[in-house]
């Protein structure tokens, strides 16, 4: 008898990074998702609508998880068949990378999360954070035992782990903080370990996982046309895949060139500093004194290295052979979203907008890498 798809609840669920990974194991349903940015959520609408099976009382929109609770509250009460709760609260202020602030309300959205916990008493509950979750402080105790403490007192059995999602094949060297709550021993990280020897193998990966591995084929060099959605832009064609995982990204999409493929329109100054910079193999202080930068995290990818943690900034990262940041589609490779997931809103914001607004580069450094989610999906699966 073939086992059925199981259901599950997204919060948080930004641009789908997560959904996607569950869509693709073919092993978890979705209800519904919740995520209170519109532009994300348009994002994950367009691409996954119809892998959740939103219920028909549940208006089709972006919601604040404080105002959904406030009034949907009693009406969620309805779901507490729901097998899984996926989802993560906004890590911007759990991250090292980012300012604290203490009075920064997103902090409390943990509380909102926990709040779903209860009412929808699911049989799994999945988190993931940054490893800053694990270090910033609720009550003198850090955020990640406030969690794992609440959810021991809701009679869940919880297990948290740090995970490198490279050994997954994402190619970057992104950490972060994993937790499995469930109503029974559970196992799961060792579970994890094993499937994943044996997921990557059925996916072909197993050559040397680099940026050069997974970018090469969408280099500015093998041409460029007038980008079909901003004017005054350039954007880059496609080049015959030349390693596996650039053919399983471009694997089922029918798009005649690559989306969100546009190239900045850098000055001719910043393009003689990039040059620079890739024909001395500046390191970032290198880079931050040399051109008397205020910031210091500008980096210059090493082409047969996986690439740094991407953050939401693309100007934090140099090409490794170009003379160019990355554009939205190396950043969405990078972070294993297939060439036919497309993306919606503007590019890129500046200034004070960077906390009122989340574009394509922000959508995507903000995701879970959906080939680890599709990982994490099959285990959960045997779980239930």
């Amino acid at each position: 008898m073939v086992k059925k798809p199981y259901n599950y609840i997204d919060l948080f669920a930004g641009c789908g990074g997560l959904a996607l990974g569950f869509y693709n194991s073919q092993k978890r349903r979705g209800v519904f998702a919740i995520e209170k940015d519109p532009m994300s959520f348009e994002t994950l609408i367009y691409n996954l609508n119809k892998h959740f099976k939103r219920p028909r009382d549940l208006p089709k929109k972006a919601y604040d998880i404080n105002q959904f609770l406030e009034e949907q509250g009693e009406w969620l009460q309805q779901f507490q068949w729901i097998e899984l709760m996926a989802g993560w609260p906004p890590c911007q202020w759990f991250s090292l990378a980012w300012k604290r602030d203490p009075a920064d309300k997103r902090n409390k959205l943990v509380d909102s999360y926990l709040s779903f916990v209860q009412i929808i008493k699911p049989r799994i509950v999945f988190l993931e954070n940054v490893t800053g979750f694990t270090s910033q402080k609720k009550w003198n105790i850090s955020y990640a035992e406030y969690v794992k403490n609440k959810l021991t007192s809701f009679w869940y059995n919880v297990e948290s782990q740090i995970v490198d999602f490279s050994t997954f094949w994402v190619p970057q060297k992104r950490k972060r903080f994993i937790l499995v709550a469930t109503l029974w021993l559970n196992d799961f990280f060792q579970k994890l370990e094993n499937e994943r020897e044996v997921f990557l193998e059925k996916k072909w990966l197993t050559d040397n996982i680099s940026i050069k591995n997974a970018i090469s084929d969408l280099e500015k060099k093998h041409g460029t046309y007038p980008s079909e959605d901003t004017k005054g832009f350039d954007a880059g064609q496609y080049w015959s895949e030349q390693t596996v995982y650039q053919q399983f990204m471009s694997k089922w999409n029918m798009l005649k060139n690559p989306d969100s493929h546009r190239f900045a329109n850098h000055t001719p100054t910043i393009v003689d500093r990039f040059k620079y910079c890739i024909e001395k193999k500046l390191l970032p202080q290198e880079i931050k004194e040399y051109f008397n930068l205020k910031k210091n995290n500008t980096k210059l990818l090493e082409e047969n290295k996986p690439a740094p943690t991407l953050t939401t900034l693309p100007d934090d990262y140099i090409h490794y052979k170009e003379p160019r940041i990355l554009t939205v589609r190396e950043y969405a490779r990078i972070q294993s979203f297939p060439d036919w997931y497309e993306f919606k809103w503007k590019y890129t914001t500046w200034g004070k907008l960077r906390t009122k607004e989340t574009p394509r580069y922000t959508q995507i450094g903000n995701a879970i890498p959906p080939l680890f989610a599709e990982c994490v999906a099959n285990v959960l699966y045997t779980m239930v």
